[in-house]
Formats: structure tokens, sequence, C-alpha cells
């Protein structure tokens, strides 16, 4: 019998990714995240510094997001996300970002070192970083400083950026020219579908636009092209309208195109631009109630599954 589940890859990082592979595993085994690599706060900031590695965060993150959805799944999903509390070197150190630096000391190859991972917890899918070295992300920033609300000042740091009170108006990456995963770039040439967003814009949703081989990759695959817009501007975009999101997303990759843009009833509704701007790049606009019933500004992954599903033709 032909498989007819789709291959999907999702592309983010953070919070973000992980709402998006909780939904689309629901869709498909077929599944790969490409994951962007350029935190440097917290946990991940340490181990990058001190072992000079990939920071494995977000890494982990979509790991647990791919967890067994039986109970042995769903415990090594909540170990891998555990954190020490210790006043000493080992506090806020995730377990799951121990055991994935380890590995790769071990193993002496990221790829190689998640697969791992993956195998052990038995994930629906496959984690892999969307570049070969940690990159570091700069943004041009307006009004840092409350006394010069019109100056435009440099901000390095995904930590640094993610938190500016000024607003951000584009990203970069250091260095400019790094080299993708090279599996992450065979993963998005065979894809049916690639998804793009949810998460942070500048931090988690834009960089892997920036990675010229994978960008390359993105442009030239036969996959039909998501874009997820966030519930919300939250931020690094606190203030934003949707279609200014699609606007960032079109300056910092002009050859972008899309197939559909993926928005929430309520977001959506606010913007009369947003069929323009969808349509400028290519795509059909999907407006479905995406919102975690909570009232929080998640995505209810029963919720994006069924959108993705619909969509797809799943």
């Amino acid at each position: 019998m032909v498989d007819v589940r789709p291959a999907v890859v999702a592309f983010g990082g953070g919070h973000g990714l992980s709402a998006s592979l909780s939904a689309l595993r629901r869709v498909t085994d077929r599944l790969t995240a490409v994951v962007t690599v350029a935190d440097d706060g917290g946990s991940s900031g340490r181990l990058r510094d001190e072992l000079g590695c990939l920071p494995p965060g977000d890494l982990r993150m979509a790991l647990a997001a791919l967890c067994g959805d039986d109970e042995s799944g769903r415990t090594w999903a909540d170990v891998l996300q555990y954190r020490f509390v210790s006043p000493g070197p080992l506090g806020d150190h995730a377990i799951g970002n121990l055991l994935i630096a380890g590995l790769w000391e071990r193993l002496g190859d990221p790829v190689a070192g998640l697969d791992m991972v993956a195998r052990l917890l038995g994930c629906t899918g496959r984690v892999l970083p969307m570049a070969s070295v940690p990159l570091d992300i700069e943004a041009e920033v307006i009004g840092v400083s409350p006394d010069r609300p019109d100056e435009v000042s440099s901000v390095r740091g995904q930590a640094r950026v993610a938190k500016t009170t000024g607003e951000v108006c584009s990203v970069r990456l250091i260095p400019q020219d790094p080299p993708a995963s090279p599996e992450s770039v065979e993963a998005v040439l065979d894809a049916d579908w690639v998804v793009l967003g949810p998460g942070s814009w500048f931090t988690s949703v834009i960089p892997h636009l920036l990675v010229p081989q994978l960008a390359e990759a993105i442009q030239a695959t036969t996959a039909k092209r998501i874009l997820v817009l966030n519930l919300e501007p939250a931020e690094e975009t606190a203030g934003f309208s949707a279609a200014k999101h699609i606007e960032l997303l079109a300056d910092h990759a002009p050859k972008l195109r899309l197939d559909v843009v993926l928005a929430d009833s309520a977001f959506a509704s606010d913007d009369p631009h947003l069929v323009a701007w969808a349509d400028s790049l290519g795509a059909d606009l999907a407006v479905a109630d995406l919102a975690a019933r909570d009232g929080s500004p998640r995505h209810d992954p029963l919720r994006l599954a069924s959108a993705y599903a619909e969509i797809m033709g799943v």
C-alpha cells in the first residue's frame, strides 16, 4: 500500500515550534523539525560558551514535543524538560540539554546525537539543526534608549533581541553565510509540505530564511509552503499587525513564495490588509479558530492539527 501521509518539514524554535510539532504529529509521522541554533541565554547559552557546541535548548523542546504518546514517552518528555534546582553549577540546566551535549561530545556529530536521543525517546519524526555551527543574531533596533527614541542601534544576541524594549527593524546572522545542515536541506527538497512559524518572528522564524543554502532549498523545493502566524503580536513584534508580520518576512526573503498563510480568526479579523499581503507572496489566506481555550496566547494543538489536516488534505 502506498503511504499517503505527507512528508512535512517544520521550521522554528522554542514554544512556537513545539506547538506546531504537537499538532503536526497528529497529522503525519513523516515529520522533520528544523530548529534554530542561535540561542545564547540560559542553560543553552552556558553550554554553548563552555563546550563550544550548538545550543541544545530549542532542539530539546522539539524532541520533547515529538516524544511517544504512551506513558513511557510522556515520562521521557518530562525528564527531558526537567531543570535542576540548585545554587551550584547545575542550577537551571535542563536534563535534556546535558544529555544532548554529552552525546555530541561522545559521538562528535550533532545529527547522530539528536537521532540517538530521538530513538531513545521513541519520537515521531526527526529533529535537525538548521545550521552546522552555532549562530548569533544581530538586530537593528529603533528606540533602545528612551532618551533617543529615533536612534537606530545594533543589538546582538538572541536573548537580548528577544527582550529589547525598542522596535526591531531587521535581523541578520553572524556569520552571515553559515553552512546549513546538509540533512535539513535534503529534508526540505524531499518534503511535500514546509511549515514556517509560529514563533518569535525575528529570532525563531526569519533566521531560517537567512541561511543561504536553506533559503535556496525552501525556494527550490516542490513542497507547498505554509506560513503560520502567531495568535497576537508580542515582545519582538509588539504592536505589529498580522500583515506587518508577512511584510517583515518578505523584507528579509524577497524571493520567498508561499502557498498558504494560516491565521487565527481573532488576529486576522482586525487586519484589512492581510489578504493583500498573503496574495503578494502567492498565498491563499486560511483563517481558523486556533487559540487555546484557557485564554492564553498559545495555539491549541488539536485545533491547529485540524487546520493542518484540512489544508494538507489528510
